[in-house]
């Protein structure tokens, strides 16, 4: 942890957003097909050496329950994915958190040189993430007949790492090093920029832009050390660590939906009622936790969302309108999306569709 941190700090406070930007080119294609390699080879070695089509199907046959994508109550994963809640509900809020409300993502978008490029950024992240289930979800499953004696989840993907010839697994390993640090310059270089602009430049106002920069850097540096403090506590008594994270930004997840969807879709929405919701996420999502200890985390998102809607609804209706309206002006914004933009939307549409078809 120590490496990782150490090594974020050494490029991305120095080369921000740029320098996120080239290692993220470097690291995805190493990644993809050094995880589509992982997958052949495990397929491969499944079927011993009879070939990727006939180790799918060993896998197919042995253990159909774990290509399901929409699980009964009955089965022991159910509080992790339960049932059609894959599809609807809490899955939305988290979705829509993630990928649309999120600085850490939308940084990516908001870089791009206008907007044609950033919607081509986004249709080729969607297809990149339908590779997820290739490159990560097959070596699982295979993990669970080659290496049967694996204690814990996340020992999986390490484990079939060693199927990889030496000189590749190397490169594997650090474009998987890049990746984590990616992932770590990337949230630094949000909060930084959130700490900055929407905190800092509010108490210390007109100052030179070198002295924001250097404000930002040190507040990156502290939410390091934070982390890298606190990391071991929480993440380290958990056999699956994803799980983890998940579940931990449920609790705010719905708060913070509520809050960006009541901003720019209603006018009459207060400050006093987004600070309710997202307080309210919090607290509902604490009470129904302990009170309500059988129902999905999954689920949980998507009643508080609920909940907090109707909370920053009902103060924003008893308070005060706004008298000043500040919001910015997308008059001379266009939002119109081109026809390839459109055909790739459908293709991702299509996928998914075919693959929750097969494996429902």
């Amino acid at each position: 942890m120590i490496f990782l941190a150490v090594f974020s700090v050494a490029y991305s406070l120095y080369g921000g957003l740029k320098a996120v930007a080239f290692t993220d080119i470097l690291q995805v294609v190493l990644l993809v097909f050094g995880g589509l390699l992982l997958s052949y080879l495990s397929l491969d070695a499944v079927a011993d050496g009879k070939g990727v089509l006939g180790g799918f199907g060993i896998l197919t046959d042995k253990m159909p329950e774990h290509f399901d994508m929409i699980l009964s109550s009955e089965n022991a994963h159910y509080m992790s994915l339960p049932g059609i809640s894959v599809l609807i509900g809490g899955m939305w809020v988290m979705n829509f958190s993630y990928w649309g409300f999120n600085q850490y993502i939308i940084q990516r978008a908001l870089a791009a040189k206008d907007i044609k490029e950033a919607q081509k950024g986004i249709a080729f992240a969607a297809y990149l993430k339908l590779l997820m289930p290739v490159i990560v979800v097959l070596p699982g499953i295979a993990a669970v007949i080659l290496y049967p004696s694996l204690t814990t989840p996340d020992q999986a993907y390490p484990s079939m790492m060693a199927l990889m010839p030496v000189g590749i697994k190397g490169l594997v390993f650090a474009a998987l090093v890049a990746a984590i640090v990616s992932s770590l310059a990337s949230m630094t270089n949000s909060i930084s920029t959130i700490f900055t602009m929407d905190i800092y430049s509010r108490f210390k106002p007109n100052k030179s832009q070198r002295h924001y920069v250097h404000i930002g850097r040190i507040a990156a540096l502290v939410s390091l050390c934070i982390a890298l403090i606190v990391a071991q506590p929480l993440l380290g008594k958990f056999d699956q660590a994803f799980q983890y994270i998940q579940e931990f930004t449920g609790f705010f997840t719905p708060g913070i939906v509520v809050i960006f969807v009541m901003g720019m879709f209603w006018k009459r929405a207060t400050s006093m009622g987004a600070f309710s919701g997202a307080i309210g996420s919090a607290v509902f999502s604490l009470i129904l936790k302990f009170v309500w200890p059988e129902l999905p985390f999954m689920d949980r998102v998507g009643l508080v969302f609920l909940l907090c809607l109707a909370l920053c609804y009902f103060v924003s209706i008893a308070g005060k309108p706004n008298t000043n309206d500040s919001s910015v002006s997308l008059e001379q914004v266009s939002f119109s999306t081109t026809k390839s933009f459109n055909v790739a939307a459908a293709g991702v549409v299509l996928i998914l569709t075919a693959l929750y078809a097969t494996w429902w």
